[in-house]
C-alpha cells in the first residue's frame, strides 16, 4: 500500500513531570544539552494537507508557539491522563482564527474525561470564548482525517487500554508495558517505529529501556525512536551512544520523514 508522505515533529518527549523537573538537582536535570530539555509527550503529523496533532499535555501552548504552528485540523488523543490532555483549551486559538471547531478523536474512555475536565466546552450554554470541539468517538478500527489514515494500535498501560496510532509507515506508542499479538502484527510492516522507554529500572506501567529494545528487535523494524523519557533515564548523549544500531533517542524538536 502506498501512503502520502508525511513530516512528523516530537513536540514534546518527556514523561509526566518533563526534564528538568521541579525542583531536582541531578545531573540530567542540570544538563545544558537541549536534548535533555523535554516537554510533556506529543507528536505534530504533517501531510501535504492535514495538521494533527497526538495529544495536548501540559505545554500545548508553548509547543505550538515553538513551531509556529498555524494550521491544525485535529487532536488525535491515545488516553485521559493529565499530561496528554490538560492543554487542550487552548485549542480555541485555533477557533478564533478558522470559525470552526477543532475536531477531537478519542476513544469512549477518553472522551469521558474530555468531557468531565473540559465540562464548558460541551454546555448548552456556553460562556464566549470556550473551545469549540466536535467529538469524534474512535473504535480499533482505521479512520481518516484529511488525507492522513490512522490505524489505532491497542496497547496496555498496566490495566489501562491506551491507544497507539499507526500513520502510513509511521507508529507511534506511548505509556505502554504491554502490547498483544494482534497490536504488534498492525505494527510490523512500520518503517519508524516510537516507542516509550521511560528509563532504565523496571517500571510498573511504562517499558524500560531494555523492554523497548527487546520490542523493536521482535517487530524487526528499520528505525526506532524512544519517548516519553524521565530524567532518570540518563543523559541523552551517554544512553544514545549506547543503543543498537538503528534505535535512537528522540528529542524535543526532531523531524522525521516517512
Amino acid at each position: 500500500m502506498s501512503y502520502p508522505s508525511l513530516q512528523i515533529t516530537f513536540l514534546g518527549t518527556g514523561t509526566s513531570s518533563g526534564v528538568p523537573m521541579i525542583a531536582c538537582d541531578c545531573e540530567v536535570c542540570r544538563s545544558s544539552d537541549q536534548k535533555d530539555k523535554r516537554l510533556r509527550s506529543s507528536i505534530l503529523v504533517q501531510s501535504a494537507h492535514t495538521t494533527l496533532v497526538v495529544d495536548t499535555g501540559p505545554d500545548f501552548r508553548y509547543q505550538m508557539l515553538r513551531q509556529k504552528v498555524k494550521q491544525l485540523d485535529a487532536v488525535v488523543f491515545t488516553h485521559p491522563h493529565k499530561d496528554h490532555l490538560a492543554g487542550l483549551d487552548d485549542i480555541r486559538a485555533f477557533n478564533f482564527f478558522t470559525k470552526r471547531p477543532m475536531q477531537i478523536y478519542a476513544d469512549s474512555l477518553t472522551e469521558e474525561a474530555v468531557r468531565r475536565d473540559f465540562y464548558y466546552a460541551f454546555s448548552d450554554t456556553k460562556y464566549p470564548g470556550t473551545p469549540e470541539l466536535k467529538m469524534n468517538t474512535i473504535t480499533h478500527d482505521p479512520f481518516t482525517v484529511g488525507d492522513i489514515l490512522v490505524l489505532p494500535v491497542p496497547v496496555w498501560h498496566l490495566r489501562m487500554p491506551v491507544m497507539g496510532f499507526r500513520f502510513g509507515n509511521f507508529t507511534y506508542i506511548t505509556d505502554a508495558n504491554k502490547i498483544d499479538d494482534e497490536s504488534k502484527e498492525k505494527i510490523r510492516g512500520s518503517e519508524v517505529l516510537v516507542l516509550n522507554a521511560l528509563r532504565k529500572q523496571k517500571h510498573i506501567s511504562h517499558f524500560n529501556l531494555d523492554e523497548a529494545v527487546a520490542l523493536v528487535q521482535e517487530l524487526n523494524v528499520k528505525t526506532a525512536y524512544f519517548t516519553h523519557i524521565s530524567h532518570q533515564l540518563g543523559l541523552h548523549h551517554v544512553v544514545e551512544a549506547e543503543l543498537p544500531p538503528g534505535v535512537h533517542l528522540a528529542y524535543d524538536n526532531l523531524v522525521v520523514e516517512v
